[in-house]
């Protein structure tokens, strides 16, 4: 690694570290000889590192040090935790379901249309028929006012016809959940027309299903860091073509960052159960594209140690498998001890230039 890459690693951190000592005593690490100096670190001196036989760095600190940055501990259980599905998200245009929830609205207001002239042509029609009878009027009057009610009879047909087609192609094009919001005008329906919320299309990878329906999912929005919560809404009634898998139709608040036309990750609760450990995001480092926690090896000392982050919970907090049994966690200063380990390496590459 650079000298470059290494002080790039340093981040925030490095001003806190500044408050353990003012030299940083290298301990052995990949590829150097091993060096005689003392392994216990003096009150008030900087931390020291050392390499383990996994070629990861052991960091040092004293009881003093710890406390001088704050460092926090805990032991975290596991515990049964709800299996995320890590899928695809797709903000969709809605303007589809606009121009029907329009076109349905209008259907129905010529249906009504349609109804009242033929109430009143049908009225009319009974009356003239009956006069007709009594020889009150002659017989083409009668036959006038059956063709008027004829007439408004065929347009009340064509217009029950439209509403129906259109009740049909809402639910054939969207499914019965917005089909049916869109034909009531629902509360749902009018949220995403009036862009308070926006619908996103979650597609699960090829052969992932679900134990059962999920009420919210977790999306990352590309814009930021943020998780954002997904409620589910329906069945989705088509894929996403390029991934060909289950698909389902969830709400993203309006002012989540989320555009139509963006993609983002998504994280769909299985239904099924296993065993994690909760991890708060303070506790998370990242090097070399991965994420790391510090674990405690010793009263001072820690060491650095991989983990999964394809379970999230909420923004930047995930459940994390395969930790150590009885595991110490640094839950509060992580990032000093990453800044320490950084600058170890970084003093052994001026040692090998």
């Amino acid at each position: 690694m650079g000298k470059t890459s290494a002080i790039r690693l340093l981040g925030h951190a490095a001003v806190m570290a500044c408050l353990i000592g003012p030299v940083l005593v290298p301990g052995r690490v990949m590829g150097e000889p091993e060096r005689k100096e003392s392994t216990q670190p003096q009150s008030g001196t900087r931390p020291t590192t050392d390499a383990d036989e996994n070629q990861l760095a052991v960091v040092k600190l004293s009881a003093d040090q710890q406390r001088q940055i704050g460092l926090e501990t805990a032991a975290l259980e596991a515990a049964p935790h709800s299996e995320q599905i890590r899928a695809y998200g797709a903000v969709l245009d809605i303007a589809r379901i606009t121009e029907l929830t329009n076109g349905y609205a209008n259907a129905q207001a010529q249906l009504q249309t349609a109804q009242a002239k033929f109430d009143v042509a049908k009225s009319a029609y009974e009356r003239t028929k009956n006069l007709v009878q009594s020889a009150a009027l002659p017989k083409k009057e009668a036959e006038a006012a059956e063709g008027a009610f004829r007439t408004d009879q065929a347009s009340i047909a064509a217009a029950e016809s439209q509403v129906k087609t259109l009740a049909a192609t809402a639910q054939q094009e969207w499914g019965a959940v917005i089909g049916k919001g869109i034909v009531e005008r629902s509360p749902a329906v009018v949220k995403l027309i009036e862009r308070d919320n926006f619908l996103v299309q979650v597609t699960l990878p090829p052969g992932e299903t679900l134990a059962q329906l999920p009420r919210t999912a977790l999306a990352q929005a590309p814009t930021g860091n943020a998780n954002i919560e997904l409620q589910y809404l329906s069945p989705a009634t088509r894929t996403e073509p390029r991934i060909q898998g289950l698909s389902y139709f969830f709400t993203a608040p309006g002012d989540s960052g989320l555009l139509p036309g963006m993609n983002a990750i998504a994280y769909v609760p299985s239904g099924k159960t296993y065993e994690g450990v909760f991890v708060e995001d303070t506790a998370i480092v990242r090097w070399q594209g991965r994420s790391w926690v510090y674990l405690r090896t010793g009263p001072d000392t820690f060491k650095r140690y991989p983990i999964n982050t394809d379970q999230p919970v909420s923004d930047d907090d995930y459940v994390v498998r395969g930790l150590p049994p009885r595991s110490e966690v640094v839950i509060r200063g992580a990032q000093v001890l990453l800044s320490e380990e950084a600058k170890s390496v970084l003093q052994g590459s001026g040692d090998n230039d």
